[in-house]
């Protein structure tokens, strides 16, 4: 279960006022259409990012990676993907956590989704393990498709919301190479934040390891991690 301080619906879908209500701590979420809910928002403040030595010792690993942004609805969109997503977060987090309908609705109806991009990371089939010759497409020889992420971009920010990547990669560190891409990415789009969900559980720490982390307290934004890390026990 998500920390949840207060909800709320819009139907206001401008750019400042999402801008305004991530800032008062509010996320969107997969619920409904303008479902929103305060919470314990994590945010990077891109004035303040750089890069430390774990993030690119990240980066080196990851490097043969490419990422593509992408709205919604996705025009590459195929069954592959909510079945990568779904056997992800049934794997990582149980049966129910995410059904296929629920993440194909989200990359493929904006009437429905609260989310406008998908970012869509690839590298060389040599970075899978136990693929059979024929589950290779042909014409993707040179790039398969290793992970998504369904985000929210406004003209300030990324809401880095719901990834999930092939399970069956040999890439150390998939996952927080996508994550840090996607920052990197959004820094040199002049994003002023790139939010990162909620810090609510004990596993959450892993996205406190990069430059320029605030939370969302409540009333106002903290940059005090030690305090965070004490609340996530």
């Amino acid at each position: 279960m998500y920390l949840s301080w207060k909800t709320k619906n819009i139907t206001d879908f401008s750019s400042e006022n999402i801008n305004s209500l991530y800032n008062e701590g509010f996320l969107f979420t997969r619920t409904g259409k303008g479902d929103m809910y305060q919470t314990r928002s994590l945010r990077i403040n891109l004035n303040k990012f750089k890069l430390n030595s774990e993030n690119r010792r990240i980066l080196k690993h990851t490097e043969s990676i490419t990422l593509s942004v992408h709205n919604i609805p996705y025009p590459d969109y195929d069954w592959t993907i909510h079945k990568l997503g779904k056997d992800f977060y049934a794997t990582k987090f149980g049966e129910k956590t995410f059904s296929a309908q629920k993440i194909k609705e989200l990359i493929t109806n904006p009437t429905k989704s609260n989310f406008n991009r998908v970012l869509a990371y690839s590298g060389l089939p040599t970075a899978m393990k136990h693929m059979a010759l024929k589950d290779v497409d042909d014409k993707r020889s040179t790039s398969y498709p290793l992970g998504y992420c369904i985000a929210l971009e406004t003209d300030t920010l990324l809401h880095y919301c719901y990834p999930f990547y092939s399970l069956k990669s040999k890439i150390n560190n998939l996952g927080l190479g996508m994550m840090l891409k996607a920052i990197v990415v959004a820094k040199e789009n002049d994003k002023k934040y790139v939010y990162l969900g909620s810090a609510s559980r004990p596993t959450d720490t892993y996205k406190l390891q990069f430059e320029g982390i605030e939370w969302f307290d409540g009333e106002k934004w903290q940059t005090d991690l030690a305090t965070l890390k004490q609340e996530l026990k």
